[in-house]
């Protein structure tokens, strides 16, 4: 369904001088920095699947989505979505995919959601039959009965958000592209909106390109995540494949009978580990302490805990998605394994 092969984009970027002489120079004989936003990217989704893509600000991520979505033109490298190239045809192409950007609105602010949707309707040409259908459809999982004939600018975030992804969906797109789907929203909407995003996937077949900060998101709705990094691809595999393989970090916690045991601890010094392999903290009489299992045992560890300091209660916990991604980022974790 989807496949990038090497794509690469890169800016022009101006580097001026500090003081009035750096800007007439910067005019006259301006000096260019080639900056490569993305760096050789490959990766295959297939026809259905539901793919987490992630990276730290500045990564390079939503300009690889500007590129898949036909916004941006690649320096090199190709794309190509559905059998389309996104930045040929593009009347064509856009009748193929659905996007949403969360911070973002397609939506016309003063007209009642019902009308934004027939405008919507003329101008993707859905025949009056389909249209119907799909509303039906789009109502029962995004449940925007209540709120359709109000106009967007009174609509909340939560609501407005769904109606961007119904907006997105009127058409039957093959592919959806969603950019933080649940940015701002609370708990209870999350859900709902997480909710409706895979009961599209499962009931339709869309396939689903997902970047989120919110890590929730990708473990609850995607088997496979590509993550990016400066550019570079840093990891393409299972949520399950990336705790497998660098999900080493526990955590430990508990909470001291006595915050006058806390200077009883030093697992460093104590146990002949450095800082890389555990890190302790606290608030108060509750201890945190992070330990990579591959270094000192589960065992070694609670042992050490109990002989030194008396606890009320005690939490071991697997590393998190969240967790491991952080490590990459920080790069504790070897390039070379991903």
């Amino acid at each position: 369904m989807i496949y990038v092969n090497d794509l690469r984009k890169e800016f022009k970027k101006t580097i001026k001088e500090p003081g009035l002489k750096g800007s007439v120079k910067a005019l006259f004989k301006p000096k260019n920095e080639i900056i490569k936003a993305v760096d050789g990217i490959s990766f295959h989704v297939e026809k259905g699947e539901m793919l987490g893509f992630i990276g730290p600000n500045g990564a390079g991520k939503s300009t690889v989505i500007k590129m898949l979505t036909g916004i941006l033109t690649p320096t090199s490298g190709t794309c190509e979505i559905n059998g389309h190239i996104p930045q040929k045809n593009r009347q064509e192409y856009v009748k193929e995919i659905g996007v949403v950007f969360g911070q973002r609105t397609q939506l016309w602010w003063d007209l009642a959601l019902r009308e934004t949707y027939s405008v919507l309707k003329e101008i993707y040409d859905v025949p009056d039959a389909e249209f119907k259908k799909r509303m039906v459809f789009l109502n029962e999982v995004l449940e925007l009965e209540s709120f359709i004939t109000s106009p967007v600018r009174t609509l909340s975030l939560g609501q407005r958000m769904r109606a961007d992804i119904a907006a997105s969906l009127l058409h039957n797109p093959k592919v959806l592209f969603l950019d933080e789907p649940t940015i701002g929203l609370d708990v209870v909407v999350k859900d709902n909106i997480r909710n409706a995003i895979q009961k599209i996937n499962e009931e339709e077949g869309t396939t689903v390109i997902l970047t989120t900060h919110d890590l929730a998101d990708i473990e609850l709705l995607c088997n496979r995540i590509v993550m990016i990094d400066k550019g570079k691809k840093v990891f393409d595999g299972s949520v399950s494949q990336l705790k497998h393989d660098f999900g080493q970090m526990r955590e430990l916690q508990y909470e001291l009978i006595s915050i006058k045991d806390l200077k009883k601890l030093n697992y460093n010094e104590d146990l002949k580990k450095n800082e890389e392999d555990i890190s302790m903290s606290n608030e108060g009489a509750l201890v945190t302490v992070r330990f990579n299992c591959d270094a000192v045992s589960v065992e070694e560890m609670l042992s050490y805990t109990l002989s030194k300091v008396h606890v009320k209660d005690i939490n071991l916990k697997d590393a998190d998605i969240e967790e491991i991604i952080r490590r990459i980022y920080r790069q504790e974790v070897s390039m070379d394994e991903v």
